[in-house]
């Protein structure tokens, strides 16, 4: 099940959460610069994947082979709702 943030507030200090699934975070953060992509945190780890042009991972701290196939998956399911999020966030 995923649960969307319900709305995205840059004026607080935080780091804003797109989704979470199975316990990942899928964030941003504040002051992140393109290409579009997505921070994914669960249990102290943390992975990067770049969205456009196409997925593809930047980095992986701690996330099993398993784990990284589930959260791929996720994001390319997901890559128009990313990329608007993040459009709306940052304005570009």
């Amino acid at each position: 099940m995923i649960k969307f943030a319900s709305r995205i507030n840059k004026r607080t200090n935080y780091k804003p959460t797109i989704y979470i699934i199975f316990g990942f975070l899928f964030k941003f953060y504040r002051d992140d610069h393109e290409p579009i992509h997505i921070h994914e945190v669960k249990e102290g780890h943390e992975d990067k994947y770049n969205i456009l042009p196409e997925v593809q991972q930047v980095y992986n701290h701690g996330f099993k082979s398993n784990e990284l196939k589930m959260i791929e998956s996720i994001i390319e399911e997901n890559v128009e709702v990313i990329a608007e999020r993040w459009k709306n966030y940052f304005g570009k």
